[in-house]
């Protein structure tokens, strides 16, 4: 059993938790009740169930990558789950860095819960 996986694993699935508990309320519901013209409100709450599905699967995957037996093809799933991670967290960073708000970083801190994930992932698959 690889902990490094593990440990993502079941960081990844709170990190999705969060995001279907916190989200829901803190930007689903605003956003459904907000003045938004339909088609865009739709997507963007589409996307959000998507980016919902995408971390429960990555969590579930590390899950089962820390129960493997290290095949070649082991590290590359890891590091791909890890990439994604940090993709996700880099879009968060560059989003809250460009507005001009009184400290930043704690403004959207979703990167602080996705890096984790991705140097965890990073760690299993070195």
């Amino acid at each position: 059993m690889n902990g490094w996986f593990l440990a993502a694993g079941i960081t990844a699935l709170g990190v999705s938790a969060v995001h279907i508990v916190g989200g829901r309320r803190d930007v689903v519901r605003p956003l459904l009740s907000s003045g938004l013209a339909d088609e865009p409100k739709r997507v963007l709450h589409a996307v959000w169930h998507m980016v919902s599905i995408d971390l429960v699967l990555s969590g579930l995957a590390l899950l089962y990558l820390s129960l493997t037996d290290g095949t070649p093809e082991t590290g590359l799933v890891a590091w791909f789950v890890a990439a994604h991670f940090i993709a996700y967290a880099a879009a968060f960073l560059v989003v809250t860095l460009s507005v001009d708000w009184p400290r930043p970083l704690l403004r959207l801190p979703q990167w602080i819960l996705l890096l984790p994930v991705a140097a965890l992932a990073a760690a299993g698959a070195a």
